[in-house]
């Protein structure tokens, strides 16, 4: 469920109609639902409720600073790969002692930024990253806790670039050598182990790969207790998936109940790491038809949204929903590929596609809140789109659109 809905043929963002907004703020945009925000973390927290847990919003997701404040106002944790994601949630408010570390390639940098901050938790993704925590945290007289991210050679059954939990994939170590490298661990003065996790991919529809990584990491959970390796906390990953054309999610609760038989008698706290599944359908992207071209073979509506706005189109070759803001009987409906200006034949938002538009209406990208602004560059030299959260009826401008001297700024003539 989200909060983008269709009022008397007009979309809505709320109580506000996304054309209103369009108008004042301009195309291509990014707009946020704070109501679809919330109500998607307390799924989370409420199917877990009765465990000792924390839902550790993946940022990677969606790190605009105003997502994040919402998000820890409600207490949630925050999994992230990088310093930057770091910084920016302590810049929102964020409570760095609910923050989880994962990505295989920490920097000495980022681990003595994480050390300063009193992260939680690192999840460790190797064993020369495991020889410089510990070193790292030695020179600065603290421990780093960490967890393992085993990596359990489950097929996530998804799209092959968000596959995360099979044995060519490069996140995580081996669960066949992970009990040697927990005994290694703890043997480092510069190492504390509290825990265990894992993380299997990303836009999963089915609950069994889930479970199935989650017997082999318990069955190595009971190997360590039984060399005298005690864990605090049990970390089951995110990858729960979101509805984009006709898939049929798991919703959180229905999770939860697959998993909590195997959890409920554990005494680990859990955490999960949600990201799409929170951030997903929260946002919309809406782009302006700038013409329409074409003949009888196949036509075009171009828009001013391109693939610099929104990659995973032809990055994944994703279908996201496209309709219009405004329904339109006065358009013929037809079939459209929505392009982009860039110069680029990769340059699409959908293809064939049926849709009763004309030049200068407006179309809304459904489901754009994950994936969608986060991964946006500059290339052609487009600025990147502004990002606006509506709160019930109010509209606030989280970050304003980007300059050409935006663009420029940093870079330098030859004298």
């Amino acid at each position: 469920m989200d909060h983008f809905e269709f009022r008397h043929g007009e979309l809505h963002a709320e109580d506000v109609p996304v054309s209103r907004i369009a108008e004042t703020h301009g195309t291509p945009l990014y707009v946020y639902s704070r109501a679809t925000l919330e109500r998607h973390y307390r799924a989370f927290d409420e199917a877990l409720a009765g465990l000792d847990h924390l839902v550790c919003y993946a940022v990677k997701a969606n790190s605009n600073l105003a997502v994040l404040q919402t998000l820890a106002r409600l207490g949630a944790g925050f999994d992230i790969v990088s310093g930057g994601e770091l910084q920016r949630v302590l810049r929102a408010g964020g409570d760095a002692g609910k923050v989880v570390f994962s990505g295989i390639g920490k920097s000495e940098d980022e681990i003595r930024l994480a050390l300063d901050a009193g992260i939680y938790c690192f999840n460790v993704e190797s064993e020369y990253e495991l020889e410089l925590l510990d070193a790292t945290a030695r020179l600065m007289g603290k421990r780093a806790r960490i967890a393992f991210r085993v990596n359990p050679d489950v097929d996530a059954r998804t799209h092959p670039y968000i596959s995360t939990g099979l044995k060519n994939n490069k996140f995580g170590v081996d669960i066949a050598t992970a009990e040697a490298l927990y005994q290694r661990a703890a043997e480092m003065a510069g190492i504390e182990i509290i825990g265990i996790a894992n993380h299997i991919g990303s836009q999963l529809l089915d609950v069994s790969p889930f479970l199935d990584a989650l017997d082999r990491v318990l069955a190595l959970v009971q190997r360590l207790a039984a060399r005298g390796i005690t864990l605090r906390h049990l970390d089951v990953g995110g990858g729960l998936g979101v509805r984009y054309h006709e898939e049929k999610p798991i919703a959180p609760r229905e999770w939860a109940t697959a998993l909590r038989p195997k959890l409920d008698s554990l005494g680990l706290k859990i955490l999960t790491e949600p990201g799409r599944a929170i951030a997903g359908n929260a946002g919309i992207l809406v782009t302006r038809v700038l013409g329409i071209k074409g003949n009888e073979a196949k036509r075009f509506a171009i828009v001013d949204a391109a693939m610099n706005d929104l990659l995973r189109p032809t990055l994944y070759q994703a279908w996201m929903n496209i309709v219009p803001v405004i329904e339109s009987s006065d358009s013929a409906l037809q079939t459209y590929d929505v392009v982009g200006p860039i110069c680029e034949s990769g340059d699409w938002l959908g293809r064939d596609r049926e849709l009763a538009i004309a030049t200068d209406d407006l179309l809304a990208v459904r489901t754009a809140g994950a994936y969608g602004f986060t991964m946006a560059s500059n290339y052609n030299s487009r600025p990147r789109a502004a990002e606006v959260m509506v709160d019930g009826s109010d509209v606030h401008v989280v970050r304003a659109r980007e300059s050409f001297d935006d663009l420029v700024r940093g870079e330098r003539l030859l004298p």
